[in-house]
């Protein structure tokens, strides 16, 4: 079992791991989708009957979110409702204007941002900035859209005075990982969590005894085995919207934060670094 603190939202954490969960205890979860305000109110005997499951059922899923039981569940709940009102954006229609449009986006990023907001485990958070800060050498990997991400990740862990590389090559990702070793650290960037190209090369950096830093929407995802740590996102995605915006605006947060983070920890290195690689571009502008 999984175990966490109450700082994740149990709606987050419910999408995180929903396809690793059994169709019994999907019943409970797609009941809870739809009336997770109302169950503060609930027995587990209610939400059991909502759901057509058994009973031992409710209290498996909520252990499998990490919480001691139902009682423990409904007290996260309670202690993360909100106003859905604000919360909710309506679903884009061919009728829209360009100005509702805009507004339904906006009100979807925003969405993504706090729902992002409430997986981060600031414990992880730390130790992945320490991690990097001791790190002999730096990998960010990413297929895809993610690959876009780890492009940009590896430019600003450069500026800021890393020894960064980054790869969205399959092979390049694969013999990366077999030559990285103890005292390198790996970010691996998968919204799904089961790029078999990342996930497969991961397996040989573990072998490696490299650190491992995993970003991704799927707690339960192939990736999640090899990771030390596990940085997770919050996204809609469906299969036909792969690689949208909105899942590269989460990865883009965390990285932000992290980032952010890391330059206040080693002020010194990333001042000068940044201030010699802003002067190397500067006559590559008018």
């Amino acid at each position: 079992m999984f175990k966490t603190t109450q700082t994740f939202h149990p709606e987050v954490m419910i999408s995180s791991i929903y396809n690793s969960l059994t169709k019994s205890e999907q019943k409970v979860a797609d009941v809870l989708k739809t009336s997770m305000n109302e169950s503060v109110y609930w027995s587990v005997s209610d939400l059991a009957e909502y759901a057509a499951v058994g009973e031992t059922t409710v209290i498996r899923f909520c252990r499998k979110l990490g919480y001691k039981g139902y009682q423990d569940f409904k007290l996260a709940v309670a202690q993360n409702k909100v106003d859905t009102d604000s919360q909710d954006f309506s679903e884009i229609t061919e009728a829209d204007s360009l100005e509702v449009l805009a507004q339904k986006i906006t009100a979807e990023n925003v969405t993504t941002i706090q729902n992002t907001f409430k997986t981060i485990q600031i414990k992880d958070l730390e130790q992945a900035g320490r991690k990097i800060i001791q790190s002999n050498k730096l990998y960010v990997f990413g297929v895809g859209a993610s690959g876009i991400m780890a492009q940009q990740a590896q430019y600003r862990f450069m500026r800021m005075g890393f020894n960064a590389e980054s790869a969205t090559d399959s092979h390049i990702i694969a013999m990366n990982s077999a030559i990285a070793g103890q005292g390198d650290v790996i970010i691996g960037i998968s919204t799904s969590g089961s790029t078999k190209d990342l996930v497969d090369a991961l397996k040989i950096a573990k072998e490696n005894d490299v650190f491992i830093i995993c970003l991704t929407k799927h707690l339960r995802s192939p990736i999640t085995k090899f990771a030390d740590i596990v940085l997770l996102t919050s996204t809609k995605e469906s299969p036909l919207h792969g690689g949208a915006f909105s899942s590269s605006i989460s990865q883009m947060h965390v990285l932000d934060i992290l980032t952010k983070y890391i330059e206040m920890q080693e002020q010194n290195r990333a001042i000068s670094t940044l201030k010699k690689t802003a002067k190397a571009v500067s006559n590559k502008l008018y």
